[in-house]
């Protein structure tokens, strides 16, 4: 684990990579997402002090990014001023975990919903993170999957998460535990579920044995989603699955994927770590 300085200037070096990789200046909208690598997006943008940027419209995922875009001197536009059938141009966002499909859990900072819709609305979604991050299955290392729930129905959906085989799912606090629940922009409880380590869908092919449904509280991402997802209360679930946005759009479909067509990761000695769809993992200097 490094120092705070060295996750600083790791995240850093993921933004500045991921920026000038995928970050166009023609571009009409760009969706910026939540947590601090994002501020470091933010400021590699500015940094390019391209003319054109002054007319991009920059879609926040929750009032933290709002915030973000503002102070940067940006324009902001709310998903739901977006004109119909717009697809954002790119979306940049951060992850808590990222597996090596790129499937991830995103939630930490209580934005997965807002996250989601920005993210499936996309042309493509690019996650930047640091090397705490890159695991080659979710549930690893980050401890458990935040669920937005509307909280009338909170106690009900920890019991069906519990039949499901979380152990201790809890209704997110806020630092004070006197102030209660965290509520999202929504007005919504988030709900962090631990489960054991996710499989992809290779860890049950030729198995001989059917797994990752359940059994033993052992599941695979896709199943455990749609699982999740399906709970009566459920608003939106922190796992990104599925297709990507060119995925997505190669089908026919005008829509966005809420897996990232690349993640770029800050690691601990200056390099980048670049995961792609269905590439050879590559590691760059920062």
């Amino acid at each position: 684990m490094g120092s705070t300085t060295d996750i600083d200037t790791a995240k850093k070096n993921a933004a500045l990579k991921a920026v000038t990789d995928h970050f166009d200046p023609g571009a009409r909208y760009i969706g910026i997402g939540s947590g601090s690598t994002i501020i470091h997006v933010v400021e590699a943008i500015q940094a390019l002090k391209d003319p054109r940027i002054p007319r991009i419209n920059f879609v926040p995922t929750g009032y933290q990014s709002r915030q973000v875009i503002y102070n940067a001197g940006l324009q902001d536009i709310k998903f739901d001023s977006l004109p119909p059938g717009t697809l954002i141009d790119v979306a940049f966002d951060g992850a808590d975990e990222v597996d090596e499909d790129l499937n991830c859990i995103k939630g930490g900072g209580a934005c997965l919903y807002q996250e989601k819709l920005v993210a499936t609305h996309a042309k493509k979604f690019i996650c930047v993170a640091d090397h705490r991050k890159l695991q080659t299955r979710l549930l690893s290392q980050w401890p458990s999957i935040p669920v937005e729930v509307e909280p009338l129905a909170a106690r009900a959906v920890i019991s069906t998460l519990e039949l499901l085989g979380s152990t201790n799912p809890r209704i997110r606090s806020g630092p004070m535990q006197k102030a209660g629940p965290i509520k999202t922009d929504q007005d919504n409880f988030i709900i962090d579920a631990p489960f054991k380590t996710l499989l992809l869908p290779k860890d049950i092919e030729g198995s001989g044995s059917a797994r990752g449904g359940g059994e033993d509280g052992v599941w695979e991402v896709e199943k455990l989603a749609r699982e999740i997802k399906g709970i009566e209360g459920v608003l939106s679930v922190g796992l990104f699955w599925g297709m990507n946005g060119e995925e997505m759009q190669k089908t026919g479909v005008k829509k966005g994927g809420q897996k990232p067509v690349a993640a770029y990761f800050g690691m601990g000695d200056g390099s980048v770590v670049i995961r792609r769809t269905g590439q050879v993992e590559e590691k760059v200097n920062g």
